[in-house]
């Protein structure tokens, strides 16, 4: 253990990259956050018998280029080709879902529909939908801004992409939205740290991951978070 603890927090504090711009993931405020992704950094720095810090951003992004520039030790991310070249994951403990809105009116039905020429797709710039996106779209245009919907307002596009949760409910408060009730992506949420770390460590996190699934942890925290216990990754 103390080998574990040694490689992963090398400062001697375990230095968690908290993203607060998933709010399935975590809630809250920097100086007071909360969620699965806190808890399991707890869980994970109690077992080491380590103190915690925890490291906030409002976006994916910058919760991986915490953990690439050596501001963290571990981050709490979709698995996505872009990130795993330097990244090591473990499992997946959530999956969650990546869906469109489009105005009432739009003739877009379908997931299959979005992807096409003059299409113009919102994405929040750096989360695991742009990297998917930026990958799978043939056809459409991407346009990144500071949140999916937000760039989809300001410019008037055609298509938001974003988090079933949270588009949900934007989409409830706007009647002049639809959903695209189809799923465009599975969004496999995981533990990770620097490509650096010895097997051992990576091991170690991948074995809590699964026992922490396993063990009703992770579903216990998503429930006491407002969150569905459905989440939990297989």
């Amino acid at each position: 253990m103390t080998t574990v603890a040694a490689d992963l927090a090398p400062t001697g504090v375990l230095r968690a990259s908290i993203n607060l711009g998933n709010p399935v993931l975590a809630q809250g405020t920097p100086d007071a956050p909360a969620g699965i992704t806190v808890d399991i950094a707890r869980e994970l720095a109690k077992r080491l018998e380590l103190p915690l810090e925890l490291v906030c951003f409002d976006a994916a992004r910058k919760s991986f280029e915490a953990l690439t520039t050596g501001q963290a030790d571990i981050c709490f991310l979709a698995i996505e080709p872009a990130r795993a070249a330097e990244v090591a994951f473990t499992a997946p403990y959530v999956v969650i879902e990546g869906v469109f809105a489009v105005l009432r009116d739009s003739a877009l039905t379908t997931v299959a529909e979005v992807d096409a020429p003059g299409v113009r797709i919102g994405v929040k710039q750096g989360s695991a939908y742009d990297l998917y996106l930026t990958r799978t779209v043939q056809h459409a245009t991407i346009v990144r801004g500071a949140d999916g919907v937000d760039v989809f307002r300001a410019d008037g596009l055609d298509v938001a992409a974003g988090i079933r949760q949270p588009i949900t409910r934007y989409v409830a408060e706007h009647p002049d939205l639809r959903l695209i009730d189809e799923r465009f992506m599975q969004i496999q949420q995981a533990v990770g740290t620097t490509k650096d770390k010895n097997e051992q460590t990576v091991a170690y996190l991948r074995d809590l991951v699964e026992e922490l699934k396993a063990d009703g942890f992770v579903e216990a925290s998503l429930t006491s978070a407002g969150q569905s216990g459905s989440l939990v990754a297989p």
